[in-house]
């Protein structure tokens, strides 16, 4: 079942295909297909249905309880898009802002989790998209001793975005560039590493973070990729690095030492995380932690790579 969702969800977003929308009431809860069948509609259009963008901006809407997929990881998001925390035995990383309304809800999630806001120590943010960045402005005196992450291009389209918005009404702001990482930096916290993988496709600046997850007496090698989406293409030569991207991250997941075994996911319609997240509030004590999953992240990456591979032959043909 997850599987053949996957496998849909991969080509709809490469392609911007149209998806069958059996379900246009705005929602009974967080459900994966539904979210992605009225996002997909929203990019073949290139116009806004207006129910979804008023569910986008509502905070009740969007309330996903925080939650636990491993020992030392909290999922601190809202429905559509993820915030993630990764403790260590010295501090925490947050991975990504939210954005607008959603900043006191994320503090909020933040503080049910019993995570001091001093104790975060980087902030790592996968691209300049606004609702992976905008929050930023608002965190950043409220999170002492972070440090906010990302790379170059990150940092460039985030300063765009946010000069370009300031003639419309939903205006946001973004900080100064603080920390620049590029390809293959890590940042090491306590007892954990994070490694930068700079992954362009979804938007030129994209990276995306390798770090550990803790399940019982058991590690694993965990992933936040960056950006899935072709919904910001400029022309071939980016749905080409998206290919040599999904290429990278599929040789990584496949490593012999140290393979990816979990894929954290930026928007958790992408594959399913509402539905994983109530299949492990059911698990039961020995059951095995259905989020560790490498096959299940290398079919989604074969998925992409054929709907951006169609794609790249419509962009080339325009």
């Amino acid at each position: 079942m997850k599987d053949s969702f996957i496998k849909v969800v991969g080509t709809a977003l490469a392609l911007g295909l149209a998806m069958p929308a059996s379900a246009q009431a705005l929602f009974d809860g967080c459900p994966s297909d539904q979210i992605l069948a009225r996002f997909v509609e929203f990019g073949r259009t290139g116009q806004m249905p207006p129910d979804l963008g008023r569910w986008l901006s509502t905070p009740d809407a969007q309330f996903v309880e925080p939650w636990a997929p491993f020992d030392n990881v909290d999922y601190v998001g809202i429905c559509w898009v993820s915030a993630w925390l990764v403790h260590t035995d010295d501090g925490t990383v947050l991975i990504d802002t939210l954005y607008g309304p959603f900043t006191p809800m994320l503090l909020d999630n933040i503080a049910k989790t019993g995570t001091d806001l001093a104790d975060i120590k980087y902030v790592l943010m996968t691209h300049g998209h606004f609702d992976h960045v905008a929050g930023a402005a608002a965190l950043k005196p409220l999170l002492p001793n972070a440090t906010f992450v990302m790379t170059q291009g990150g940092w460039d389209e985030a300063v765009e975005s946010s000069q370009a918005s300031q003639a419309g009404p939903r205006a946001w702001d973004m900080i100064e560039p603080e920390m620049v990482v590029a390809d293959g930096d890590t940042i090491t916290l306590g007892d954990n590493v994070f490694t930068v993988v700079e992954t362009p496709g979804h938007t030129w600046g994209t990276a995306s973070y390798m770090y550990d997850v803790a399940d019982g007496d058991e590690t694993y090698r965990a992933i936040t990729i960056g950006g899935l989406g072709l919904n910001a293409i400029e022309g071939p030569p980016q749905v080409e690095a998206f290919i040599e991207s999904l290429d990278r991250v599929r040789a990584l997941t496949e490593a012999q030492d140290m393979g990816i075994d979990v894929h954290l996911t930026t928007h958790g319609f992408s594959n399913g995380l509402d539905e994983d997240r109530q299949a492990m509030a059911a698990r039961a004590a020995g059951e095995p932690n259905m989020m560790i999953d490498p096959d299940g992240l290398l079919a989604q990456i074969e998925t992409l790579r054929t709907g951006a591979v169609e794609r790249l032959a419509i962009e080339n043909n325009q």
